[in-house]
């Protein structure tokens, strides 16, 4: 038991649910959501990843969430090698496929 509770810890180095709730809706791709955070690199290079699993978001709020990653993008000095958020799609829980 105590080297599942070590390993759990280990692994959850990112962000808490109350960190999350406490950060500024700027601080996230998805203004609107709260979805995918971008307030580091990490976090960056994971929200254009689970980019086309985001759910219940149109495509205006796409675009909006592309801007606000290739500005921490550029910020973080994360590379960006899709020319934009529709070659992320893949069908992913979103289910759209482009």
């Amino acid at each position: 038991m105590a080297t599942t509770k070590r390993m759990t810890a280990a692994r959850s180095s990112g962000l808490s649910t109350r960190q999350k709730n406490q950060m500024p809706a700027e601080h996230f791709a998805f203004t609107k959501k709260r979805k995918e955070p971008i307030t580091d690199a990490r976090h960056v290079r994971n929200a254009i990843a689970r980019f086309d699993q985001v759910e219940g978001v149109t495509d205006a709020e796409r675009d909006a969430a592309w801007k606000r990653i290739r500005a921490a993008a550029r910020r973080f000095g994360v590379e960006i090698h899709a020319k934009g958020w529709r070659s992320l799609m893949k069908g992913g829980k979103s289910g759209r496929r482009r």
